[in-house]
């Protein structure tokens, strides 16, 4: 009879882990019992130290890394190397800011998130929730569950660790991108659409879990990485099972044809949730597919080729098509997303050592910009006939004349914008540089020269919002400025100084991400 045998677990490894874990815990037990005043300071506080304390965490690991090398720290199902410690140390960084943006509230006290979600849009029941300044506080324990999913994502060395950090990750966001305070039938439609594809998308992830195991006797990456050149007659199985795999995890970063809720979402979702959702979940996912790609299907770079090459192709087109004819800023921002996901695929697909480090640093590039520009958003309204302030100012045409209105939020939607166009001296210039070069180091030489030409197209739909806020005049339809408790406002300067310093200064973070380019096999 055999007998159980527990598994090794270094809980020292797992110390960032059972920070965002213990601190999500605690935060559901403090919305239970915590006075009603008294909830949103200490939420806010809390979610904040830890977010902070594991990004120490990870440093103090990466420097035991350093001396002791990779690991598999619970029998193979979470793994300690330096692609996973540099995905969650962005992963966090990014994350930091944007709890800023979504703790943050207008200088009337109005915050971002219904005041409860259980109520009827336009109900009296909302009514009074809102007159009674209720505040959802379970947005904070439910962004560090999902940060969680993000982190065990960036590290898992099973299939099945993967697939329930994808649900960890997954069903706070579909929560969360419910409750947004205004246009709330809009924002349950988005949480609604994404609830729908993401459960699709799971079972189809899942469905390819089960395949791969057939091909293999084993979840794990490394089993199943040994099984691909030593397994004969069982090409149908990995390859079906690969497949599925890939598509679950391109459904999360948005690549044709998986894209269809991307724009919905984006637009319908409170905005600060649309930027964390933007930045962190595509590193999450970008970071799973590569471990996947680099580890297990090295060997079948050429079987998966054509179909990865035109997701690729068809990505990068449609999200720069599309991108250009949109009025919307929030879905002018989600098909540049789509765009941006084709380009990060190169470095994917690559298959070079260069692609993980350039890979990493464009997420990283991306993920400033994205939380950043949808910070700025946060804080450009609309007027009602009666003149007041009310809901965010997402039509292109409401941005007319803000470079005039208010300089200093303009010229950071500048940076970001310059950023996403990859112009030089911003972060998203190197970024789309390393990802290109090392796409051509990989043979992908035609798509890069699409991705160029797209990269190019793109730019147009970014100075046409530069345009609209520095050189044409505002009309009555005009946006204005809302003042905030300053959260946000340290966001954006963080955010836009990273942009610059990054792209001025790219050579200590390359070289970091470069050292930290080597999977455990």
């Amino acid at each position: 009879m055999n007998q159980f045998v527990a598994p090794a677990i270094e809980w020292a490894a797992l110390t960032p882990l059972l920070i965002i874990f213990g601190a999500a815990v605690v935060g559901v037990l403090l919305e239970a019992f915590l006075p009603r005043s008294a909830r949103r300071p200490v939420q806010v506080g809390l979610a904040l130290v830890a977010i902070a304390s594991a990004l120490v965490a990870v440093v103090w690991r990466w420097t035991v890394l350093q001396d002791g090398g990779p690991r598999e720290v619970v029998a193979g199902a979470v793994i300690e190397d330096g692609p996973a410690l540099a995905a969650q140390a962005i992963l966090l960084v990014v994350a930091f800011i944007a709890m800023l943006v979504i703790a943050d509230r207008t200088e009337t006290g109005e915050g971002a998130f219904v005041a409860s979600g259980a109520t009827r849009p336009g109900s009296e029941e909302e009514e009074r929730a809102t007159n009674a300044g209720l505040v959802q506080g379970e947005v904070f324990p439910l962004t560090l569950f999902s940060l969680l999913g993000m982190m065990v994502f960036c590290s898992a060395g099973d299939l099945l660790t993967l697939f329930v950090a994808l649900e960890v990750l997954s069903l706070p966001l579909y929560i969360l991108s419910g409750l947004a305070r205004r246009r709330r039938l809009l924002s349950q439609e988005a949480s609604l659409k994404y609830f729908l594809l993401g459960a699709l998308s799971s079972a189809l992830f899942l469905f390819g879990i089960a395949l791969l195991y057939g091909f293999s006797g084993s979840f794990r990456l490394s089993v199943i990485a040994t099984a691909v050149p030593a397994t004969a007659g069982m090409d149908s199985l990995l390859l079906a099972g690969s497949m599925l795999v890939l598509i679950g995890l391109l459904f999360k970063v948005g690549a044709v044809p998986f894209h269809a809720w991307t724009p919905d979402v984006y637009q319908g979702a409170p905005t600060p949730v649309t930027g964390f959702m933007a930045a962190a979940t595509k590193l999450a996912a970008f970071a799973a597919m590569m471990r996947i790609m680099y580890v297990v299907l090295p060997g079948l770079k050429w079987d998966l080729a054509p179909v990865l090459w035109t997701i690729i192709g068809l990505t990068m087109l449609l999200g720069t098509v599309l991108g250009i004819v949109q009025g919307n800023v929030k879905r002018m921002l989600a098909y540049s997303s789509i765009a941006h996901a084709g380009f990060v695929l190169l470095g994917v697909v690559a298959l070079q050592q260069s692609g993980i480090s350039s890979v990493l640093f464009y997420l990283l590039a991306y993920g400033l910009a994205t939380v950043g520009a949808f910070a700025v958003i946060t804080l450009v309204r609309e007027r009602d006939p009666e003149g007041l302030v009310t809901a965010e100012a997402n039509e292109l045409e409401q941005w007319a004349g803000l470079g005039n209105r208010d300089p200093w939020l303009a010229g950071a939607m500048l940076v970001f914008l310059l950023s996403f166009a990859g112009i030089p001296l911003t972060a998203g210039f190197m970024g789309k540089f390393t990802v290109f070069t090392a796409a051509v180091q990989g043979g992908l030489g035609p798509l890069v020269v699409l991705a160029v030409l797209c990269s190019a197209a793109t730019a147009f739909f970014y100075v046409r919002l530069v345009v609209l806020m520095y050189f044409t005049a505002p009309d009555g339809k005009s946006t204005v400025t809302v003042e905030s408790e300053g959260m946000t406002t340290v966001a954006v300067a963080i955010c836009a100084i990273g942009t610059v310093a990054l792209g001025v200064f790219p050579g200590p973070v390359l070289d970091m991400l470069a050292g930290a380019a080597t999977y455990l096999p």
